[in-house]
């Protein structure tokens, strides 16, 4: 280390950080000068919890792109206004007057009413969680015939479909990370493919398998490249057919390597197509038929609840959504916080904006420079300064939901997106950090410990076209916390 950079550690070491820098410190400076990043790219706001007045502020009112970091603030703002055992649920309906008797078996086991399959922004509405359903109806109340047919209601979210007409954020919208939720979100709108290839041609056998779901791969070319990089060749099937349609016609382009196995989740066909197929082939399994329509549209004001799925509470919920940092449950809990908001006829994502921006003025930390699109950080328009995160990061520890959030968030050299970072170091299995990465941007957020066992607020944001080249500087902030 160089003598002038170890005479400045010294300082801030010997001084307990009696006062706030404006610089980085002699270790993380001399890291981030080999990024070739300027400085006016990065922010930084890192103090003991107890001392916010001490520490490290470096552009620190600056509205930034946090990338991933961007759910620390959904979930802190959901866990204060729905509560951690807020559950999202799904229902199936028949239409009922709420004062008469309970429903008895259907007469000769037909429903000539409709059947509503109403969604209530369930995250764990996945096959087996349908398939249970229907089980339910099929034998506790006694339905074969489903001659009404079945109404599929999205309507807790406005719009009901927001997937149609949504900007593709990539040049991969069909990949999971890129599903826009609605309030059905049957398996997370995804089909599984199981991808396969010897010396010349690419089979495709989808999970479940449904009759009316047609596979052309004779587009691609078998290639000798290696297999973990078969997505350098991918390019996204070309579907044919529409929701309403019986069958559907997904013709695969592009390359695949030869003696290549990949199974991959995909958002590729129409999700009402995809819910109908489901409803057809689950109730035909348990000997059910559907002799009625199954279409989209909602409930009456006045319905009787047959059967009932709840997911997780949200603190449970939330664990795996930040550790391995899920965009598609974090914004389907976003739309959670906007439907319990909306005001009549409101768009839910307007709505959620609102809410989280007003719980943040519930806390004292000013929301002007925050911008929200969709509460995952899945976005170019979203922005918060390195202050903002840091008071919000601050506020929860001091709430009643601290322990809740710390729970989720990844553990340096353990798990979630940190597993492989800080091997080594003083934070390895200390700090727990939400990580955030887009082209341009990295970020991290959270608390690391220090040596004495003081919790630290660290925020850390980079946004350049050369961001990644920081990462290196936001672990060697992080380590430098550590070891204070």
């Amino acid at each position: 280390m160089a003598p002038m950079a170890l005479m400045a550690l010294m300082a801030l070491l010997l001084g307990g950080c009696a006062s706030v820098s404006h610089q980085l410190p002699g270790p993380v400076a001399a890291v981030h000068a080999g990024s070739g990043v300027p400085v006016s790219a990065l922010a930084v706001v890192a103090f003991p919890m107890d001392r916010p007045s001490q520490g490290l502020r470096v552009n620190a009112d600056r509205p930034m792109q946090g990338a991933s970091t961007m759910k620390l603030l959904t979930a802190a703002a959901a866990l204060d206004r729905l509560g951690p055992n807020s559950r999202g649920r799904t229902e199936l309906l028949v239409g009922a007057d709420p004062a008469a008797a309970p429903v008895p078996p259907a007469p000769e086991g037909r429903l000539s009413t409709p059947l509503y399959l109403k969604g209530g922004a369930d995250a764990d509405l996945d096959w087996s969680a349908l398939w249970w359903m229907l089980r339910e109806l099929r034998e506790r109340h006694g339905v074969r015939d489903l001659a009404g047919g079945v109404v599929v209601d999205r309507s807790l979210f406005r719009p009901a479909r927001p997937d149609i007409g949504a900007p593709d954020f990539d040049e991969q919208p069909e990949f999971p990370y890129n599903v826009v939720p609605d309030a059905l979100n049957l398996n997370g709108s995804l089909l599984s493919y199981d991808l396969s290839a010897d010396s010349q041609q690419l089979q495709v056998r989808p999970f479940p398998i449904f009759g009316g779901l047609e596979i052309d791969t004779r587009a691609v070319v078998v290639g000798d490249q290696p297999c973990q990089d078969w997505e350098d060749s991918w390019q996204a099937p070309q579907v044919q057919g529409s929701g309403d349609e019986p069958a559907l016609h997904l013709a695969w382009r592009g390359g695949f390597p030869a003696g290549c196995e990949v199974r991959q989740s995909l958002n590729l066909v129409d999700r009402q197509w995809m819910t109908a197929q489901a409803l057809r082939q689950l109730w035909s399994s348990l000997g059910g038929t559907i002799s009625g329509s199954i279409r989209e549209g909602e409930a009456p004001a006045q319905t009787r609840v047959l059967v009932r799925h709840q997911d997780r509470p949200l603190a449970e919920l939330l664990r795996p959504v930040l550790k391995a940092s899920d965009n598609a449950t974090t914004r389907l809990i976003f739309q959670r916080l906007g439907a319990a908001a909306a005001r009549p006829g409101e768009d839910t994502l307007l709505a959620a904006q609102r809410a989280v921006k007003d719980w943040l003025a519930a806390q004292g930390i000013a929301p002007e420079g925050v911008v929200l699109e969709n509460g995952a950080g899945l976005s170019r328009v979203e922005r918060i300064s390195a202050a903002q995160m840091a008071a919000l990061l601050q506020a929860v520890q001091r709430g009643p939901h601290g322990p809740e959030l710390l729970a989720t968030l990844p553990v340096a050299g353990v798990d979630g997106t940190l597993a492989r970072r800080f091997k080594g170091t003083p934070a390895e299995g200390r700090a727990r950090m939400k990580t955030g990465t887009l082209r341009d941007v990295v970020a991290l957020a959270g608390y690391v410990p220090d040596a004495a066992g003081r919790p630290w607020v660290v925020v850390a944001m980079v946004n350049d076209p050369r961001a990644s080249a920081a990462r290196a500087t936001l672990d060697a902030l992080v380590a430098w916390v550590a070891a204070q």
